[in-house]
């Protein structure tokens, strides 16, 4: 699993020091972004290069404990399908190993300009069928 660490800023916290619910989908996106930078595939360059986006299309999140002011938290991204046009992500935060949050991120495949599903790209669609790790 590729794991991003993120620092919890007080922008991203409540008036109690918690990690406002909204907050977490910014830190599963960048380290979804951050896993395919890795990749060789920015999202700059996809949508410039490939005429390809990805949006998310749907997500179920777990919320298990909170993370808080100053915690340094890994952004967990696993990915476990991938279709013509959609992929679905397993995801997950914890600190210190301990588990907070775990989602399942569906994305779809978009036309950058007209944001019509699109199949994704033969290269990229072998290497993510060549990492998709099913579900145990």
């Amino acid at each position: 699993m590729f794991s991003l660490p993120v620092r919890v800023y007080w922008e991203d916290t409540d008036a109690g020091g918690v990690v406002y619910h909204a907050r977490y989908l910014g830190f599963l996106e960048r380290a979804r972004s951050e896993w395919m930078r890795g990749l060789g595939y920015a999202q700059d360059a996809l949508r410039v290069e490939h005429d390809l986006v990805f949006a998310v299309r749907s997500m179920e999140i777990g919320f298990v404990k909170p993370a808080r002011l100053d915690d340094e938290v890994q952004v967990g991204v696993d990915l476990r399908e991938c279709r013509r046009a959609s992929a679905v992500f397993a995801q997950e935060i914890r600190r210190d190993g301990t588990l907070l949050l775990s989602a399942t991120v569906r994305v779809a495949a978009l036309d950058a300009q007209a944001f019509r599903p699109r199949a994704i790209p033969q290269p990229l669609h072998d290497r993510l069928m060549a990492l998709a790790t099913p579900a145990p």
